[in-house]
C-alpha cells in the first residue's frame, strides 16, 4: 500500500485493516504520534488526513491510503510552528504525553480558522484529554499562536 506521510512517499506490505497508529509508529518509525486509549476516545494520536484531524488508532492504512498524513513530525521540521512555539512560551506540557494530538488538533482549528474565540477553541478541542489538566494553557497557547501566527 502506497502512503504519503509528511510529504513522503512510503509503501508498506500490511494487512488492509492495521490502525494508521501501528504504521506510523511501528513501520515507518514516527512515534511523536502517541498510542493513548485504542478507541478514538482520548485524542493522543490525533493527526491530519488530507489537513483535518483524526484519531490515527482507528483510521485503517486502506482508509489512509492515497491521502496526505501528516504527523506531528511533519508539522514543521525544526519547531518552528506557532503552536509549537506558543506551547513552550505557555509552559503546557506537564508529563507532554497527550501534547503532539493536542497540537496537531489545534493545527487544524488554525488552518480553518486563524482568530478563534475562546469557545470555539474549546468546542473544537473538546475530546482531546490532557490527564494532567492544563487545559487553561492549552487554550492560551491557541490563543496565543492564533495572535502570532
Amino acid at each position: 500500500m502506497q502512503l504519503n506521510v509528511n510529504s513522503r512517499s512510503y509503501e508498506v506490505d500490511i494487512e488492509p485493516d492495521t490502525p494508521l497508529l501501528w504504521v506510523l509508529r511501528d513501520v515507518i518509525g514516527l512515534t511523536g504520534t502517541k498510542y493513548g486509549c485504542g478507541i478514538a476516545a482520548c485524542g493522543a494520536c490525533t493527526v491530519h488526513l488530507d489537513g483535518e484531524p483524526v484519531r490515527s488508532c482507528s483510521v485503517s492504512i486502506s482508509a489512509a491510503a492515497g491521502k496526505r498524513v501528516t504527523t506531528i513530525e511533519g508539522l514543521s521540521p525544526d519547531s518552528s510552528h506557532p503552536l509549537q512555539k506558543s506551547w513552550v512560551a505557555e509552559q503546557v506540557p506537564q508529563c507532554g504525553y497527550c501534547q503532539s494530538g493536542q497540537i496537531m488538533q489545534a493545527a487544524a482549528l488554525l488552518a480553518k480558522n486563524p482568530n478563534p474565540s475562546r469557545s470555539e477553541i474549546v468546542g473544537h478541542m473538546n475530546g482531546n484529554i490532557c490527564r494532567c489538566g492544563t487545559y487553561h494553557r492549552i487554550i492560551a497557547a491557541i490563543q496565543r499562536a492564533s495572535r502570532e501566527g
